[in-house]
């Protein structure tokens, strides 16, 4: 009844207000010599709030009955929620503290893809994006507002095609569609749309008009925003370098999957039947994808529900806790398997080998580096007690034996074998400052020390660029390939008697212990705020991706 009452209310308000608007010069990307600054006006005018699209594009059920109202998924992801991310709050707020000379430029970097309408608008007038000047967002008092609707509907849908897949769209410098007169600007989408229907939106949006384009489902629109650089700065806000912070679409360029599955293909699952995709006068149509941008972070998605008020969320609870579960299923179903085989049980000692495979398109994990992966390995004897551990998970988010959770300005390295339960294998990136020390901090960041992350499928390591190499032991290791990664164990039995049950597990976590607790110390309400939360739910910051188990 909700949700009706609210699509009612929605229909009438969009279908009642049309205004005059004014023609807007071309929003080009960043260094573009057509684009110009624009007015105050014209640059409001280049996006419209979600709030303006759901009207239409909720209400839209499967013949089943599963609901796959575009704006009720959307809004529950983590797309949505990008400006309302406690995480990158408080990490933004710990960059301009440790450099607080650029704190102006570090802000708007950082609201490029969080607040990306904002940040658009503001580009397109010639400033920088201040992002602590908007928060917090709760002040708008329930308002939808361009810097709290994070990834929102007109952004994606105005993404013009040129540069896509290339660099001159990487880091969300992308071309945003004009306006040819004051009542029609393109709206992007895959269908063609009859006439009737785009009078229908074009009204109710004030001159929005949708427009069939096929660059809609190309990948290179994910990886405007995805394929993300820092820029590193030293003494002063001086310019280091630049960190390939997340590349998972050269990772994906770089594999098998390029020539099979696009991006939209498993992040915006497709609807396997004719549907219509808006809930006015409606056809069904072939090839919908649902806007649930499923992906890897369901720590956020529950922490967006936990602590809804604080952080002004505006999806229903049910979505949030739909959209955490659905992360959870889809992490534990498509991302990885893991196997294991003897190798040979000599008296006094077992050895056996434990190979986990990507079933992504991308690395795994990918993308922010506070993600990481590891196995947890458990051997037991024929009267059930564990003879061997390797990676437990504490309750309060770290992992025994890893060195980093035990010392910040330490890491574990990459283990071709492990003989030890104080040795773990960890898939992870782990970044250096200029001094070439362990660093949590984006903007100190030059390089990597570590990443083994386990490859793509097709992935060659000898052939891959700069930017998505392997760095660390994993680049000699000839285990450690395309589509996989083996580690041999090779654990003492002592005077444990067989048969014994080797029992192996790899988890995940989204943001892990260090990238969290190294927020301690910075005393401003954002990293405080964060860490609070994650001491709060730290047992659950974790999942199992995949498990397997034998006897000996």
């Amino acid at each position: 009844m909700r949700r009706t009452s609210a699509l009612l209310a929605l229909i009438a308000t969009a279908l009642v207000f049309q205004a005059p608007r004014p023609v807007e010069a071309r929003a080009g990307a960043e260094g573009d010599p057509h684009s110009r600054p624009v007015s105050h006006g014209e640059a409001r005018a280049m996006f419209h709030t979600s709030d303006r699209c759901v009207a239409c594009h909720n209400g839209l059920k499967t013949s089943s009955g599963e609901d796959i109202s575009i704006g009720y998924q959307w809004a529950a992801s983590v797309m949505a929620n990008a400006g309302r991310d406690p995480y990158w709050q408080g990490s933004v707020r710990r960059e301009t503290i440790d450099h607080p000379e650029s704190s102006g430029a570090i802000q708007n970097e950082c609201s490029t893809c969080h607040m990306p309408m904002q940040h658009l608008m503001d580009r397109a007038e010639g400033k920088e994006t201040a992002v602590f000047s908007r928060l917090p967002l709760e002040k708008e008092h329930g308002a939808f507002t361009p810097d709290s609707d994070g990834v929102s509907c007109s952004v994606c849908h105005q993404i013009e095609k040129d540069g896509l897949g290339t660099p001159k769209t990487f880091v969300g410098n992308v071309v945003v569609a004009a306006a040819s007169d004051r009542d029609h600007r393109p709206e992007y989408g895959p269908f063609n749309v009859d006439a009737g229907h785009q009078r229908i939106m074009q009204t109710s949006t004030e001159g929005f008009v949708p427009t069939e384009a096929a660059h809609i489902r190309d990948s290179g629109l994910c990886g405007s925003c995805h394929t993300l650089y820092t820029t590193a700065r030293g003494a002063n806000g001086a310019v280091i370098g630049r960190l390939p912070e997340q590349v998972p679409f050269q990772e994906w360029q770089h594999s098998a999957f390029a020539s099979r599955e696009n991006c939209q293909d498993c992040h915006m699952p497709a609807v396997n039947e004719p549907v219509a995709v808006t809930a006015v006068y409606g056809v069904p149509r072939d090839g919908m994808h649902r806007h649930v941008f499923v992906g890897g972070n369901f720590l956020l998605e529950r922490m967006l529900n936990q602590h809804r008020d604080e952080l002004a969320v505006k999806a229903l609870p049910q979505d949030l806790d739909a959209a955490a579960a659905r992360t959870r299923e889809f992490l534990e179903s498509q991302a990885a398997t893991v196997e294991v085989a003897l190798v040979h049980g000599e008296t006094g000692r077992l050895a056996f080998d434990v190979t986990v495979n990507n079933d992504t398109g991308h690395k795994l994990p990918t993308a922010y580096p506070a993600r990481r992966a590891w196995l947890h390995v458990t051997v037991r004897d024929r009267t059930g007690n564990v003879i061997f551990e390797s990676g437990h998970l504490n309750p309060d988010g770290s992992i025994v034996g890893n060195a980093n959770d035990a010392d910040k300005l330490r890491f574990e390295p990459h283990h071709p074998v492990i003989t030890s339960p104080d040795q773990v294998e960890i898939f992870e990136s782990i970044l250096r400052d200029q001094q070439g020390h362990v660093t949590t901090g984006l903007i100190a960041a030059v390089d990597y020390l570590k990443d083994n992350r386990i490859l793509p499928l097709g992935f060659d390591k000898a052939t891959a660029e700069h930017d998505i190499r392997v760095v660390g032991a994993a680049t000699d290791d000839p285990a450690f390939t395309g589509g996989s990664s083996r580690i041999r164990y090779e654990v003492p039995m002592k005077n444990a008697a067989g048969p014994y049950k080797v029992e192996v597990e790899l988890w995940y976590q989204p943001i892990g212990f260090r990238w969290a607790h190294n927020l301690g110390a910075y005393q401003a309400a954002e990293p405080q705020r964060f860490l609070h939360y994650y001491e709060q739910d730290s047992a659950q910051s974790a999942v199992i991706l995949a498990h397997a188990a034998a006897e000996y």
